[in-house]
């Protein structure tokens, strides 16, 4: 029987059970014994894509001014992550608020006061997946001169990790085996079959990064200075909790 499951994170901690059972299901008197063991396998990736998330926000005294500065500010921003070679699947709006701007509070004047409506507040964020991270820093400070003036954050995964996976899945084999053939030695017994395997998957997310550093735009005279980004690294991990019939 071979299980698999999913788990937003594991341990690292080894997992050992020697036990007895009765012959429920074996064909002779001997007592039914078990070895159950964890065995943990990772890779180490640096990550190769990443996600931006900016938007624009504008305002005027009625919604549909500043819906109109919004949408020329954007449909700019949309033409330069064009030029600068972003794919139309790698960017999806991802939100957009149309709010009213109220007259700030005056102890001084009656309380319905603050409550009047002096303008409205128009906001417009998209996700921007970056597939070339030699790019990612130059990316932004062109997005910054076409008109994005809120930037949420940087998040990054690494795209394809099969093959990563497969790795790891390997290390936590051998891992597993090597503690069992210890164990099976140490104790003067052999192991006969495998009676269940469990996997355990830690493949890591989107990883935020919230202070992206310098983001400069200047003016089209002055030279630009790309923000600076660092990508660090990720860890991918295979655990395998394997039951081994014994001798």
């Amino acid at each position: 029987m071979i299980a698999r499951r999913s788990l937003a994170a594991i341990g690292g901690a080894t997992l050992l059970a020697f036990s007895t059972l009765t012959p429920a299901f074996a064909d002779t008197d001997k007592p039914f014994r078990i070895l159950s063991l964890s065995g943990t396998g990772e890779v180490k990736a640096v990550p190769d894509t990443a996600s931006i998330s900016a938007g624009v926000v504008t305002d005027a005294k009625d919604a549909k001014s500043a819906l109109a500065k919004n949408s020329t500010a954007m449909n700019k921003l949309f033409k330069q992550l064009k030029a600068a070679g972003v794919a139309d699947r790698d960017i999806q709006t991802a939100n957009f608020n149309i709010s009213p701007v109220y007259a700030p509070y005056n102890p001084k004047k009656p309380v319905p006061q603050h409550q009047r409506i002096i303008g409205y507040k128009v906001s417009n964020g998209v996700t921007v997946r970056v597939r070339k991270l030699a790019r990612l820093g130059a990316l932004i400070d062109e997005m910054t001169v076409a008109g994005a003036n809120r930037m949420g954050g940087i998040s990054f995964f690494v795209d394809k990790t099969d093959n990563l996976l497969e790795e790891a899945r390997r290390k936590a084999m051998a891992d597993v085996r090597r503690k069992a053939e210890l164990y099976a030695n140490g104790l003067g017994v052999e192991l006969k079959w495998v009676l269940t395997i469990n996997e355990s998957v830690s493949r890591p997310g989107p990883r935020p990064v919230r202070n992206m550093g310098r983001m400069m735009a200047m003016s089209k005279d002055s030279a630009r200075e790309a923000a600076p980004v660092a990508a660090g690294e990720q860890t991918l991990s295979i655990r395998l909790s394997v039951s081994w019939e014994l001798e």
